[in-house]
């Protein structure tokens, strides 16, 4: 059952997909209206999960599950994984490789394999003050509070 993002409490679990590139409006649209459909839809061992969506800067899909309600469980979050792949296949972008860093560079936003950001980050193209998007956060806190953030508070910091 979809309900608005801003009505889930802090601690439901979220979901971040990063795309290799920008969609466009148009793409964003229809990816919108999938996500409406299959959270209607979404439930686990019966129930319907207390579901919602953001999507950001044309480029993420965050999911997230009010697990107070019902928690999401394998079968549930393996259906989820399967839309993410059809969204995959049907806009041929990748949504799942969690080995690529996206991050700010001035107003722009930036995807590279993480090969390439310890690269950067060698030759100092980008800095712990970067801005950068942790997508392991768990829930709409962390979301909220932790996922746009400098490299240096990040699991990026690794990396400086």
């Amino acid at each position: 059952m979809y309900v608005p993002f801003e009505d889930l409490p802090e601690e439901s679990r979220v979901w971040i997909y990063q795309s290799n590139r920008k969609f466009s409006d148009a793409e964003f649209t229809e990816i919108e209206n999938d996500l409406k459909t299959f959270l209607e839809g979404w439930a686990a061992h019966g129930t319907s999960l207390e579901s919602s969506y953001q999507l950001k800067y044309n480029r993420f899909i965050v999911l997230a599950v009010n697990q107070d309600v019902q928690a999401a469980t394998g079968c549930s979050i393996d259906a989820s994984v399967e839309f993410i792949q059809a969204l995959e296949k049907k806009y041929a972008v990748d949504l799942l490789d969690k080995m690529n860093v996206t991050f700010k560079l001035g107003e722009h936003i930036a995807h590279k394999p993480l090969i390439d950001f310890k690269k950067m980050v060698k030759d100092k193209a980008v800095t712990e003050n970067t801005i950068v998007f942790n997508n392991l956060i768990n829930n709409v806190q962390e979301f909220n509070e932790s996922w746009e953030v400098a490299a240096m508070d990040s699991w990026h910091s690794r990396f400086f």
